[in-house]
């Protein structure tokens, strides 16, 4: 998993064996629980197979926010930095296999590393694109339709729609499962 990583970040062999020996690695089955809404996250994680998503319970419906798939991370991030109970859940969609990284750990490293102006401009864009890509999916709610929010959704994410089941794709769209089913079939038809 770490392997692809290794060009990327300036590190002597020595650094970069330390801090890989800060993840655990584990195996879990669909359907798990990484982080419960109210908890305060203490773990992130990266996806070295698998699909994550992320949600939240809305007066009883889920409401998806994101999906993660491999080499990338995930975390409840304002729970993670503020140490603020987790608004929402993490829950894998498929087997997975994750490495987790505590949140000492991982204070430890940026600690270290923020005086290295590459990595510290790595970890700036990770977080802005996070960012940007939770400004767009909000952004869409307001101006798209949900058969343009499923048009995107196919043409930007593809690996959504192939990977993940239908009931999860209608609430990351704001749709019922009925809807995202007629929309499909409109599209089938034209």
């Amino acid at each position: 998993m770490f392997h692809q990583f290794r060009t990327k970040f300036p590190l002597t062999d020595e650094k970069w064996n330390e801090y890989i020996n800060y993840f655990n690695r584990i195996e879990v089955s669909a359907r798990t629980i990484l982080l419960e809404e109210g908890e305060i996250s203490k773990k992130l994680f990266l996806i070295e197979k698998g699909c994550v998503r992320v949600w939240f319970n809305n007066n009883g419906k889920d409401l998806t926010t994101q999906f993660f798939f491999e080499n990338q991370s995930v975390a409840s991030i304002e729970s993670f930095m503020k140490k603020l109970p987790s608004q929402a859940t993490i829950e894998t969609i498929e087997p997975s296999i994750l490495w987790w990284i505590h949140k000492d750990n991982l204070d430890k490293i940026l600690e270290e590393i923020k005086e290295i102006p590459e990595l510290r401009e790595r970890l700036i864009d990770m977080l802005f694109q996070r960012t940007f890509d939770y400004m767009k999916y909000f952004v869409s709610f307001i101006k798209d339709s949900p058969t343009r929010r499923y048009l995107n959704l196919i043409e930007e994410r593809p690996q959504i729609v192939q990977r993940v089941p239908q009931h999860y794709i209608a609430s990351y769209l704001g749709v019922t499962t009925v809807h995202l089913s007629r929309l499909k079939s409109k599209m089938v038809h034209k």
